[in-house]
């Protein structure tokens, strides 16, 4: 038992007993113990520097807090803070192919590059560390794989790696130019697959999401795991044969190779539906190209030569020549990828 009492002189008197009996009928083998303390503290005097006083049940030293005093977040407000975070959700970070691309594409969304860190080490090693952070953002880097497409392929996978490590909501791995993408199927026996190769190695490397143009194939799209969006650059091209003092009866789409028959016709739906030939080529080795013959009639007619990509530009040269014996008038080649391998050092063209 404890007890606890105050006098009047404001001073503490503490008095404290306790007893502990063992029950002898619960342990008959143990005896029964029992004790009495009682400890007494005198002389301990208790200040009060300020009596309590309460109006109402309430301490005047709480503050009250009115409903006029809450915070409240208006929907104006909420909307700003929610525009606030959306401008800082979108990153835009450039590889070392084409810096100059992947500007233009940031001015033309009214936003800045990110900022981002890519050396090389002595022995060819690649570094990619992010500037600033992209946690939660919505990143997309702009990588072409022209050549070097080796070197400018592993700085974008290096890059896709770097982002995911740093927490970036989604990753979308943007290729104009898509490398090995010629790679698409087996010719001949024992060949690889270069194509669903490398679309697996982006996808391992932790991209969402893929953005390319006018692949070599369509069914390139199929070889990854993760959405992939096909643009074409139709649309250019279109405007500039607008530009042109074309009659459009005059006017015979070409298909270089069998393999682009498809994309001939898709191109010849937009020329007012303009007549379609086909090059019959025979290739008796990579980037080399031998014409056989002609699929069509293009005796005076302007001839546009429609493809996805200018490598070595021994198709187009071999095709053109072709169109001129045929009879054409004009020949035009329509190209997306100006790769120029070959003819970069005279036209001073960087892809």
């Amino acid at each position: 038992m404890v007890s606890l009492m105050l006098s009047a002189s404001s001073s503490c008197f503490v008095s404290c007993s306790a007893t502990a009996p063992y029950p002898s009928q619960s342990h008959p083998s143990r005896s029964s113990v029992s004790f009495t303390s009682t400890a007494t503290i005198v002389n301990t005097r208790c200040q009060m520097i300020e009596p309590l006083r309460s109006a109402n049940g309430a301490p005047p030293c709480i503050p009250i807090i009115s409903n006029r005093s809450l915070p409240t977040l208006s929907t104006s407000q909420r909307d700003l803070d929610f525009g606030s975070r959306n401008d800082t959700r979108l990153r835009i970070f450039s590889g070392t192919a084409n810096p100059a691309l992947s500007q233009e594409i940031a001015n033309y969304l009214g936003l800045g590059l990110g900022k981002i860190k890519i050396k090389r080490f002595a022995d060819g090693e690649i570094y990619v560390q992010l500037q600033e952070s992209v946690r939660g953002c919505d990143v997309f880097l702009v990588q072409p794989t022209c050549p070097p497409a080796n070197e400018n392929l592993m700085e974008l996978l290096v890059m896709i790696d770097a982002c995911r490590r740093a927490s970036a909501k989604n990753i979308t791995a943007v290729i104009p130019y898509f490398g090995y993408a010629r790679a698409d199927r087996k010719s001949q026996g024992r060949e690889s697959i270069a194509a669903k190769l490398v679309a697996n190695l982006i996808t391992e490397a932790g991209a969402n999401r893929v953005l390319s143009c006018d692949l070599h194939s369509g069914q390139s799209m199929g070889y990854f795991d993760i959405p992939v969006d096909h643009v074409y650059g139709q649309p250019v091209i279109l405007d500039y044969l607008a530009s042109k003092t074309f009659c459009s009866n005059d006017l015979f789409v070409v298909s270089p190779d069998v393999g682009g028959v498809a994309r001939a016709r898709a191109f010849a739906k937009k020329l007012s539906d303009a007549p379609l030939a086909i090059v019959d080529k025979r290739r008796y080795g990579h980037n080399v190209a031998e014409v056989m013959n002609l699929i069509g009639d293009v005796r005076g007619k302007v001839a546009v030569m429609v493809d996805d990509m200018i490598d070595t530009a021994g198709t187009i040269a071999k095709g053109a020549a072709l169109l001129h014996e045929e009879g054409a008038r004009e020949v035009h080649a329509c190209s997306t990828h100006a790769v120029f391998r070959k003819w970069k050092l005279f036209l001073h063209f960087d892809p």
